[in-house]
């Protein structure tokens, strides 16, 4: 495969707005798939900002212009996640921070959907706490390919805490999946085979729960004697029904690859502090994984090799923007690699994929 670098930063903004009439500016990086392809081909991108989200929408597939920002009211709102299923609808799981006549601080979990690309999403509905006497951290989810949504958050001694919806539509009650220890957000992913797996960096090393059937309970933890950083895990499916989980080696410093049954492969890089980016895609005819993540410097970068092809080699390249967080990747609706990014004034930028080989980047669009 050729490799390039990304091209330059574009600096104009859309319609010759200034950052001053574009209104409000995102106060920080949502978790999970928060640059989203919608099913009418059209890319949205969603960050958090003070009292709610922003949101962002091509006008058409493929771009290159875009509307926004959206401002949606969400009061609390402390922390923001993204999850979209296979259906394409768009969940908003959220840390929301509350406080009642008595003074107190409450914290629940909170959870919304959007249907359709550029649409208004449904009420924002509390899935509770499932620890009372505590804070539950960032809830994440997966959302399995029947719809079925999962909302995995922190318990009591850093328990894993599962709440799902039911058959009939309804929420069940919150389920404590047991292990301890975890003071960072899980990586949950679903699998073509109707499956969700968890995986989770705690004291004791990496923790690992399987669902045994679609629908069904989830087995474990099992505990392995590996070395992750905490709050850097990511996943994605890299064959039927078989999950990829990816991490900062918390003693090397560098990306590293797992799957269930073998030993860590490393992938190099300098160390990540937020989950990495992931996206599966064809390049060059080859199957591919693009992983993204911000360096210590605050600067993004890119990296790319072939999916369960760790020995072959994997490569980065650091790109001339910094950035918030971890950046996000998706395809756009004409099957471009698309990376985006919130910049450390809040707003977000984006570069697609070239035309050619390779994986080339072109300027940087900022919205």
């Amino acid at each position: 495969m050729r490799r390039r670098p990304a091209g330059p930063v574009d600096a104009v903004r859309p319609a010759g707005r200034t950052r001053e009439e574009q209104g409000r500016f995102a106060s920080g990086v949502a978790y999970g798939d928060w640059l989203t392809l919608g099913k009418d081909g059209r890319l949205t991108l969603y960050a958090p900002t003070d009292g709610g989200l922003l949101r962002w929408t091509e006008t058409a597939a493929g771009g290159p212009a875009w509307s926004g920002p959206h401002f949606v009211a969400v009061p609390g709102l402390a922390e923001l996640t993204v999850v979209q299923g296979a259906d394409t609808y768009v969940h908003f799981l959220g840390r929301r921070e509350r406080t009642p006549a008595d003074g107190s601080r409450g914290v629940d979990v909170v959870h919304a959907i959007q249907y359709q690309t550029g649409l208004a999403c449904t009420d924002w509905r509390s899935l509770g706490n499932p620890h009372p006497e505590g804070d539950p951290g960032r809830p994440v989810g997966a959302v399995a390919p029947d719809g079925t949504v999962h909302v995995f958050a922190r318990g009591a001694q850093g328990a894993l805490m599962l709440r799902r919806e039911a058959a009939n539509g309804k929420w069940r009650a919150w389920e404590n999946l047991r292990g301890g220890g975890i003071d960072a957000p899980p990586a949950p992913v679903a699998l073509a085979d109707g499956r969700v797996e968890v995986c989770a960096a705690a004291e004791t090393g990496v923790l690992v729960w399987r669902q045994s059937a679609p629908g069904g309970d989830f087995g474990g933890p099992r505990g392995f004697a590996l070395r992750a950083a905490p709050g850097t895990v990511a996943a994605a499916e890299t064959a039927p029904g078989r999950a990829t989980f990816f991490w900062t080696d918390a003693d090397s410093g560098a990306a590293a690859a797992w799957r269930l049954g073998g030993w860590p492969s490393p992938l190099g890089g300098s160390p990540a502090k937020r989950p990495y980016a992931v996206l599966r895609t064809p390049l060059d005819g080859y199957d591919c994984l693009v992983l993204a993540y911000r360096d210590p410097d605050g600067s993004a970068v890119l990296g790319m090799g072939g999916t369960e092809s760790e020995e072959a080699g994997f490569w980065w390249y650091a790109l001339a923007e910094s950035c918030q967080g971890a950046p996000a990747l998706a395809r756009d609706g004409h099957g471009r690699v698309v990376m985006a990014l919130i910049g450390a004034d809040g707003v977000p930028k984006v570069a697609r994929q070239e035309d050619g080989a390779g994986l080339s980047l072109t300027h940087w669009q900022t919205l």
